[in-house]
């Protein structure tokens, strides 16, 4: 679990969004200049690198200036401590008012639910709450077509076993192989 550190304050956390502003995209050195070369940041190492020397008129390299505040490090933009949960025994140990949880994605809708009723009693806020709220929404609505389509298929069975023919055998083509 996170250690309890001080909650950020709201200028911490608008400091941080307008700091992000002015940073730059960092993009790998050439990388516009070549197809094979992807955009990732990769520290230049060569000798007589431009990017590594921080020559005029290329691009800027990573530093650690470019930091946004200590206490807003890790955070959620609506401030607070992000905890990944599995089950609902973990909310017993999270503190309401600094954190705040994330469903993880390999939980079921079974104990999706659960989860999200114990939180609703520890008043607890959940991050992903409107994606659960649509898989659940979703998996009704399949639902729905599964049984909208099966009653269909059991009147059309009825209704053939009411017309149904006598079968006829194929007739084989006379030059097949099978007859040689």
């Amino acid at each position: 679990m996170a250690k309890q550190e001080i909650p950020p304050t709201r200028n911490s956390l608008e400091l941080r969004k307008r700091l992000k502003k002015k940073k730059p995209n960092f993009a790998r050195q050439e990388s516009w200049r070549y197809k094979r070369l992807k955009k990732n940041w990769r520290r230049p190492k060569g000798l007589d690198n431009k990017v590594r020397r921080k020559i005029k008129g290329w691009p800027p390299s990573v530093s650690t200036g470019y930091r946004g505040p200590k206490i807003t490090r890790g955070m959620h933009p609506s401030g607070f401590q992000e905890v990944l949960t599995h089950n609902a025994e973990k909310l017993e140990e999270i503190d309401r008012k600094t954190h705040a949880i994330r469903i993880a994605r390999t939980v079921g809708k079974r104990k999706r639910v659960k989860i999200l009723v114990e939180a609703r009693k520890r008043k607890i806020r959940v991050l992903n709450l409107k994606e659960a709220k649509e898989k659940a929404e979703e998996e009704k609505e399949l639902l729905e077509e599964r049984e909208d389509e099966e009653k269909p298929e059991k009147e059309q069975i009825t209704e053939k076993k009411k017309t149904k023919r006598p079968r006829r055998k194929a007739r084989k083509p006379k030059g097949s192989a099978e007859t040689r």
